[in-house]
């Protein structure tokens, strides 16, 4: 029998095995291990090298790896993917965040706003009732809740403290021999800005076509239609002051409260009721302004019909040569305000305006320099835009006057001594233009002396341009209506408004106003009015200087409502200024005024659909009711293509004009018949607005 011999194997505690014989064979995994010390911890050293250094810097960065595997492992794909992300967006905010704070001029977390407010509560107090006693608040709109007034200011310029309102009918006034002309206003009306902001407020949800009827009826605009038969006594806006004393007057009143209590009429604290002026938040940019604040003596409200303390100027400011766009302009107030260019001799019965069309040379900052005035006057004979308001029967109406920025600043006594110390004198928006070279400090006025940048650029040889860009000319547009409104008083519009009709009832209301920026809740200052040396101009002043100098419309209106001054600085309805601009927007399309545009541009190229109108309304079917008509800039588009030149006659002829017209187009557009209707008057061919022929 054979036997099979069985090996016995090794144990595993026992003798060690050789290695080749009888063992398993080893497996190494080229993959990284994950799952090691750094890839749980939340931060990894990261090294930097130094320069010039043998040793490396060593950062603990976050482990973004590690913190990626472990959202993921915890919490799923999706929502450890979103934390991740959202990881990535706070670390990314984080550095921003204390960039901005510590590294930024304004030294402010982002998302955290500051106030642009520099007055105490005390002095804006002060502001209210210098302005209501001066008669520049003839509204009755109280003084803020915010302020805790037990009672209300006494109110000169309301009829319970002053004189009274006899409210006048504009169907009544029209003449019954000539209805085909409206009647001038009655020297010394006023507006009631508080009736037309109940029928024009675009927060009331008002057409501007049924504001523009409300200004067109209550004004005796409406002369010989007689189209609407009930007139309703609410659309009388227009008062005189003192007794009733004429036919065409009636002494009601539309919605004025009779009752003079100021206790019911906007008390605002009880007895019992703690102040709190936690709503004053100041600026923290900026000191408070060390009070009190500096006022001029109260003025008398009931002065003079024309009183030279609140002068009746219109004012414009124009960068570059003269075009055909002021020139629209200019020649629109010829035709509609009271200047009594229809009498040889100047009447004492009238206030008359003027218009001061300011020139700006095209330099940022200049000392004085009559060299320089003198060359720019002479481009103003030899401009055939210009040339004709030179003419003696203007004198004394359109003044051309040259813009200088430092003479203009050192007039104010709120910026003399300090805005030499500005970064900059640009800035629109927090958007600031700053300027090289600008110079911190100067010296003596020199008669003779050129331009402050110009010397200075001459002195370190830098080959520079120093005429202004349009963006810097846009910004100093936004300094110059508060400069001028608060060192002469008066009107300032920009160049690309068109007066539509006599102003007199505007001049008559003593208040301040601006208009609204179309359905937003901000100003725009393309029609400001000021008074001179005013409480309103002081304030608005030393604001715009502690922030930035900046007098951008929105951030003007920054400053009224932190300050609660809003009511101070009126802010009329646009369809009173600017009639299209809602249309423009898309709002209130159903419903458009006349004429209807989508785009401002039409107002100088009008659809075709559209362009029988103009030629066969004319003026009178403009915006009619409306105070001036803004068409916005396009000052590429001419006003009259196929007569692109003053078409005056033979009066303002000059040698050196060589116009040669070309053939009229078979449509006219808006702005070619406004031109030409303006231009009709001028040269003696039809009356004006009112139905006053010129008289030379």
């Amino acid at each position: 029998m054979s036997h099979i011999h069985l090996r016995a194997p090794s144990s595993a505690s026992g003798r060690r095995s050789n290695g080749a014989s009888g063992a398993l064979p080893k497996f190494y995994s080229d993959r990284p291990h994950y799952h090691n010390r750094d890839s749980t911890s939340w931060i990894i050293p990261f090294s930097v090298v130094i320069p010039g250094a043998r040793r490396k810097l060593r950062l603990w960065i976050p482990n973004i790896r590690g913190l990626h595997r472990a959202s993921l492992s915890r919490f799923g794909k999706k929502t450890g993917s979103f934390l991740i992300i959202l990881v990535y967006f706070l670390l990314i905010f984080s550095v921003f965040a204390v960039a901005h704070r510590f590294g930024s001029k304004k030294k402010t977390w982002p998302g955290v706003p500051s106030t642009t407010l520099v007055f105490e509560k005390e002095d804006l107090q002060r502001i209210w009732e210098w302005e209501i006693a001066s008669g520049h608040h003839p509204s009755t709109r109280p003084v803020p809740a915010e302020y805790n007034l037990e009672v209300q200011p006494k109110n000169p310029s309301l009829p319970h403290a002053g004189s009274g309102r006899v409210y006048l009918d504009g169907q009544s006034r029209a003449s019954s021999n000539n209805v085909a002309y409206p009647q001038r206003p009655k020297a010394g009306s006023v507006a009631d800005l508080d009736v037309l902001m109940r029928h024009c407020d675009f927060n009331t949800y008002s057409y501007v076509r049924d504001c523009l009827e409300v200004l067109r009826v209550g004004g005796g605009l409406d002369n010989g239609k007689r189209v609407r038969r009930v007139i309703p006594d609410e659309w009388k806006y227009v008062f005189v002051e003192g007794e009733n004393s004429g036919r065409a007057s009636s002494t009601s009143s539309p919605l004025l409260p009779q009752v003079p209590d100021s206790r019911r009429q906007g008390v605002l604290r009880g007895e019992h009721d703690a102040e709190d002026d936690s709503v004053f938040t100041k600026s923290r940019h900026a000191a408070w302004e060390v009070p009190p604040i500096p006022l001029p003596p109260i003025k008398t409200p009931h002065t003079p019909y024309c009183n030279p303390e609140e002068p009746r100027i219109f004012h414009m400011l124009w960068t570059g040569d003269f075009t055909d766009k002021p020139y629209l302009a200019l020649i629109s107030f010829l035709y509609t305000q009271n200047l009594g260019l229809h009498d040889t001799q100047p009447s004492r019965d009238i206030c008359s305006p003027k218009l001061w069309l300011w020139i700006n040379p095209g330099f940022m900052l200049t000392l004085k320099n009559p060299a320089l005035s003198r060359e720019k006057f002479e481009k103003i004979i030899q401009n055939q835009w210009a040339a004709p308001f030179l003419h003696p029967r203007f004198k004394g109406i359109i003044e051309f006057k040259f813009w200088n920025t430092t003479e203009q600043l050192d007039s104010v006594s709120e910026l003399r001594d300090v805005w030499r110390s500005a970064p900059t004198l640009f800035n629109s928006g927090g958007h600031t233009i700053h300027i090289p070279g600008m110079p911190r400090t100067w010296g003596v006025h020199d008669e003779e002396a050129t331009t402050a940048v110009e010397n200075q650029a001459n002195a370190t040889s830098a080959p520079v341009s120093y005429n202004e860009p349009e963006k810097v000319a846009v910004v100093l547009s936004d300094m110059a209506r508060f400069l001028l409104c608060h060192r002469f008083g008066g009107v300032y519009l920009d160049a690309d408004t068109l007066f539509l009709r006599d102003w007199e009832e505007l001049w008559g209301w003593k208040g301040a106003f601006a208009y609204r920026w179309s359905w937003h809740d901000n100003y725009n200052t393309a029609a400001l009015k000021m008074s001179k040396g005013s409480a309103l101009g002081s304030f608005i002043l030393r604001t715009a200087f502690k922030n930035d100098f900046d007098f951008h419309p929105m951030t003007i209106t920054n400053f009224m409502k932190e300050a609660y001054m809003e009511d101070l600085l009126f802010r009329l309805p646009d369809a009173m200024f600017d009639s299209a601009w809602l249309n423009m927007e898309g709002y209130q399309r159903e419903r458009p005024p006349q004429p209807y545009f989508s785009r401002f541009e039409e107002f100088f190229e009008t659809p075709q659909q559209n362009s029988a109108t103009p030629p066969v309304v004319g003026f009178d079917g403009f915006f009619r009711g409306a105070f001036s008509y803004h068409f916005h800039n396009s000052w590429s588009r001419l006003n009259d293509p196929s007569r692109n030149f003053p078409d005056l006659g033979s009066r303002f002829a000059r040698d050196v004009d060589i116009f040669v017209p070309k053939p009229d187009p078979q449509d006219f557009n808006w702005s070619t018949v406004l031109k030409r209707t303006f231009e009709a008057y001028i040269r003696g061919e039809i009356p004006n607005m009112y139905g006053e022929w010129i008289k030379y």
